[in-house]
């Protein structure tokens, strides 16, 4: 019964084919704009045909184990395991193929088309037949290739039509049919021998560290792309002028009498605005949230607890442009008249507004974590330090916090690297001036700031004012890593006094 569906499976999927490949000989053009099966058809397919393959292989180890007579060797593993495996042998050599095929396919057709057009055409450069490419792509993918005046390019746009679908058909035929050739030998692999658990098992580890290899090299990439690029924007700007100079302005000039555009790239002013706008927030965010987690760990009633905890942690799903019109339109004015009250000059846009609302929104970071560490820290040392005949603030501050010490910092690390990452309250609240100062009630802008500034717009890529931005990100990567590294060295002292 099972190989009667497979048969019919296959079946609709020839008729399928064949209907489709009629179609492409009466009109190539007609079967590329209505005819192909897109990807995501496939997939869907695919994940049917999986699933078919599936319970096929269930149906087949139930069958094989009650065919097994009296003292013959059972089957290894369960149904479901058996069900896994053809599934597997069904979905990964097609997956497989499908993925490498649409990988491979764009650039193929585009060097087949470009093969097929005139001499004249083939001798242009590699940029002229980029955009004469993209020219053909375009008009192949509106269906007006037979309207366009240029008889080269309506030539070459049918063509692309053309192999784009014998190349669709081709892909549907292959896949399926490699779906189909790898059902059938897993159908074939249910037997009393075959250890179907430890082969999906092992295909499920290869898999986790597929997927954890992907998030490794996903971070090895940006750390290279953004060193690339820094080591090209340091060929034009020297190091020390930008680790050391205290000037920012990164306007360069296009032409030699230009004037206005001098082109300073000193970062001082920018990590210096980081740090003092990140040290205030912290000051804030880490006594107020530290507190507030003693409190809720150690003092707090269970309802109380089961109201605050949730309250607080609503500040960390608010928005930050919401944080950035409070800062600019709240906090910065009361600011400017407190210190007008007091005889003090505060500017419109100054970094402690942008600090006092960052410190608002990290409290939860600070907190949410600090309560879980603090509650996880076993009930036995509490109530070994009673025993000693201390208070609950002494043991508080000479057993618990000590004992959590490690992911308390894990916690404020976590709060200082979101208050150096952010850019939206500092560019509503602190202002875009870069300032060589530390007094917080001027006008000052971080690394973040400058990034997006530098990268907004149309830009050119190969100028030392947009890969400034690159320098600088390499910047901020090297300080948050230095942040870790100081974290990593707390938290092993500590671990290896209290474990």
């Amino acid at each position: 019964m099972a190989f009667s569906g497979l048969s019919r499976l296959v079946t609709e999927l020839c008729s399928t084919l064949r209907h489709n490949g009629s179609d492409q000989r009466e009109s190539p053009q007609k079967h590329y704009l209505e005819g192909n099966m897109p990807t995501q058809t496939i997939l869907i397919t695919l994940v049917a045909l999986l699933l078919f393959s599936y319970f096929l292989g269930r149906k087949r180890s139930i069958a094989v184990s009650m065919s097994l007579n009296e003292g013959e060797t059972p089957l290894h593993s369960r149904p479901q395991y058996y069900g896994y495996l053809v599934a597997i042998w069904a979905g990964m050599p097609a997956i497989l193929v499908l993925t490498l095929w649409s990988s491979f396919n764009a650039p193929i057709i585009s060097s087949l088309t470009v093969a097929s057009m005139p001499e004249t055409q083939n001798t242009q450069s590699a940029d002229s037949i980029g955009l004469m490419m993209n020219e053909i792509i375009n008009l192949a993918e509106s269906g007006k290739a037979a309207e366009h005046s240029d008889s080269v390019l309506r030539n070459a746009a049918t063509h692309y039509q053309r192999l784009q679908g014998i190349s669709s058909l081709a892909k549907t035929a292959v896949v399926f049919a490699v779906a189909l050739v790898g059902m059938l030998i897993g159908w074939r692999l249910i037997s009393p021998e075959t250890r179907a658990r430890n082969k999906v098992e092992t295909v499920i580890r290869w898999m986790m560290i597929l997927c954890a290899s992907i998030a490794i090299l996903s971070t090895v990439g940006i750390v290279f792309s953004v060193l690339f690029e820094s080591i090209h924007f340091f060929s034009s700007v020297p190091p020390t002028d930008f680790l050391f100079g205290t000037t920012w302005s990164p306007q360069t000039s296009m032409r030699s009498d230009q004037v206005g555009s001098s082109g300073s790239f000193g970062a001082v002013p920018l990590f210096l605005g980081t740090l003092l706008i990140s040290a205030i927030a912290l000051i804030i965010a880490v006594p107020l949230g530290l507190m507030s987690a003693i409190y809720l760990s150690e003092y707090a009633t269970p309802k109380i607890r089961a109201f605050a905890k949730p309250v607080l942690e609503i500040l960390a799903g608010i928005p930050t442009v919401v944080y950035g019109f409070f800062a600019a339109l709240t906090v910065a004015p009361f600011l400017r008249q407190f210190g007008e009250m007091l005889g003090l000059s505060v500017a419109s846009e100054s970094a402690l507004a942008a600090g006092l609302v960052m410190g608002i929104m990290i409290i939860p970071f600070v907190s949410s974590l600090s309560d879980d560490v603090l509650s996880a820290v076993p009930q036995a040392m509490r109530d070994g330090s009673y025993g000693m005949g201390a208070t609950r603030s002494e043991t508080i501050k000479q057993v618990v916090i000590p004992a959590a010490l490690p992911g308390i910092v894990g916690g404020v690390l976590l709060a200082a690297s979101r208050a150096i990452g952010e850019t939206m309250i500092v560019v509503m609240a602190a202002g875009l001036s870069a300032k060589m100062t530390i007094n917080p009630l001027e006008a000052v802008t971080t690394v973040t700031v400058q990034i997006v500034t530098l990268l907004t717009g149309d830009q050119e890529f190969d100028s030392p004012k947009t890969l400034a931005a690159f320098a600088l990100a390499l910047g901020l990567f090297m300080v948050t890593l230095l942040l870790n590294i100081i974290a990593l060295h707390i938290i092993r002292k500590y671990r290896e006094q209290y474990e």
